[in-house]
């Protein structure tokens, strides 16, 4: 079954050993074991589309961020695209209906605004480079809004919502997933596409990048697509550990609370440091919709695979 996946970390992982001086270790992205998303992996598991996210450590210097995003869409480019003739650009939906058999779409998504600090013309240079989903915060605050881990807890900035209209007029989508719970409900209010590519249900596991029973609901009422991540430590509290039934828990648990045609996928391979028992790395996203299969209809596992999120973006 194929599988749509909205967030891996893979263009960070390529680019961090290009950083480190004579280094003669390169990951390939055709077949390096080190990335869960390598394009073997894709292959055996099945995915249709995955998002690339530019992501920069919060340690990156401010005057440097710029030039890090930059490197990591010249991967994107010339890597992951320039290389691999069945890995192709969508930058409209649209276009996902013109896959091929054999071919696999990639998506490139911005994962904190620290990438254009206050540049709105970087902002729109992004758009045209095709980001189609912005998440304003990684985990500290920003110029834009604060993300989970800022105590503070503050919400948008007026820039973070001027942001937030210019991904509007653009159609693009305004990630959740890592903002703080006021910056979440201040973007609910100004989003016309919110969406959260890669998080749990906080009351099955009581990390503070999971989503609580209000905001799920909310994303719903919205008609918005909450994407599960497999991060163990967002699937079971306090453990580094989990099973596919774990992740399944907060999948029903979404369902429960009226998610059965706004749930997906967003893995965060390669971002993350332990792993589902049996889901290790992309090539392993079968066992994930076998075990699906075992709880629910195939039209549903079909939803959360890849149906549900065409539904809402193609349609």
């Amino acid at each position: 079954m194929k599988v749509i996946d909205t967030h891996c970390d893979a263009l960070l992982k390529l680019q961090q050993l290009k950083r480190i001086p004579f280094s003669k270790t390169q990951l390939q992205f055709k077949d390096s074991q080190e990335l869960n998303t390598n394009l073997q992996y894709l292959k055996k598991g099945k995915i249709n589309v995955q998002f690339f996210a530019i992501f920069m450590m919060p340690d990156v210097p401010t005057n440097e961020k710029w030039q890090h995003a930059l490197e990591q869409i010249d991967i994107f480019y010339n890597e992951i695209l320039g290389k691999n003739p069945e890995m192709k650009h969508i930058k409209k939906w649209k276009e996902i209906r013109d896959l091929r058999d054999g071919e696999i779409g990639a998506v490139l998504t911005l994962e904190g605004a620290d990438a254009f600090g206050n540049d709105l013309v970087k902002l729109r240079m992004l758009y045209q480079l095709g980001v189609l989903s912005i998440g304003l915060t990684w985990n500290n605050a920003n110029l834009c809004a604060d993300g989970v881990e800022e105590p503070r807890g503050a919400g948008l900035t007026s820039f973070g919502r001027e942001v937030v209209q210019l991904n509007n007029e653009h159609g693009v989508l305004t990630d959740v997933s890592h903002l703080s719970v006021k910056a979440f409900w201040d973007v609910m209010e100004t989003a016309k596409y919110p969406i959260a590519s890669h998080s749990n249900a906080f009351a099955l596991c009581q990390h503070p990048r999971n989503l609580n029973d209000e905001q799920i609901k909310a994303m719903f009422e919205r008609d918005a697509m909450i994407h599960v991540v497999f991060w163990p430590p967002f699937i079971n509290h306090e453990r580094r550990d989990a099973t596919i039934d774990d992740l399944i828990r907060h999948i029903d648990y979404l369902c429960e609370l009226g998610g059965i045609q706004h749930i997906g996928l967003g893995s965060d391979f390669d971002g993350i440091s332990s792993f589902v028992t049996d889901l290790e790395n992309a090539s392993k996203y079968q066992n994930l919709i076998n075990e699906l299969l075992k709880h629910f209809s195939e039209e549903e596992v079909k939803g959360f695979a890849h149906q549900n999120f065409l539904n809402h973006y193609l349609n």
